[in-house]
């Protein structure tokens, strides 16, 4: 894995434990855990950060980093994996979610028509609604367990890789 690369595009622990905004944290914060670039750490960022991010919810990347620090996870790679869906995303992200429930449910994709008015997001809430968590649900599930098996194979791989370049390195 890139650890390098991570490094230099990841905040470093002392400018995050500067926001104001983040001191009711407290002592979480300093848990060193979730700021290293491991296996594991970085596995987990990805399971968290892809899951929220197939969640149709406001303030995913709160729920991303509130699971970070529950999993002992990265927490600057959990948070920034959940702008996968950012505004230009989210449209097909989001109807591939409703078909998906749509299709375990058993019921008819219906035509794409929007009114932004209460009276047409009230009725159209249970019909849409339903089909798209469950959907978002199976995605993000499949999406961030597959997230994780891949990275934990390809770290490995390249673990291996690199003591057996080490090994014949020695051996010449």
């Amino acid at each position: 894995m890139p650890k390098k690369f991570m490094k230099r595009y990841l905040p470093t622990p002392e400018k995050v434990r500067a926001i104001r905004s983040l001191h009711f944290l407290g002592d979480i914060l300093h848990e060193p855990n979730l700021w290293h670039i491991n296996r594991h750490g970085v596995s987990r960022a990805f399971l968290i950060g892809i899951f929220w991010c197939f969640i149709p919810m406001p303030f995913q990347m709160v729920a991303a980093a509130l699971f970070a620090l529950w999993m002992n996870a990265n927490l600057p790679l959990s948070v920034a994996l959940v702008w996968i869906s950012n505004p230009l995303t989210m449209p097909p992200m989001f109807y591939f979610n409703y078909k998906v429930g749509a299709w375990l449910l058993g019921r008819p994709v219906m035509d794409f028509e929007f009114e932004l008015s209460v009276s047409w997001i009230s009725g159209r809430l249970m019909d849409i609604g339903i089909p798209l968590y469950l959907g978002s649900l199976v995605t993000a599930v499949v999406a961030a367990c597959v997230s994780y098996l891949v990275l934990q194979f390809l770290w490995r791989r390249k673990v291996r890789a690199d003591w057996q370049r080490r090994l014949a390195r020695r051996t010449r």
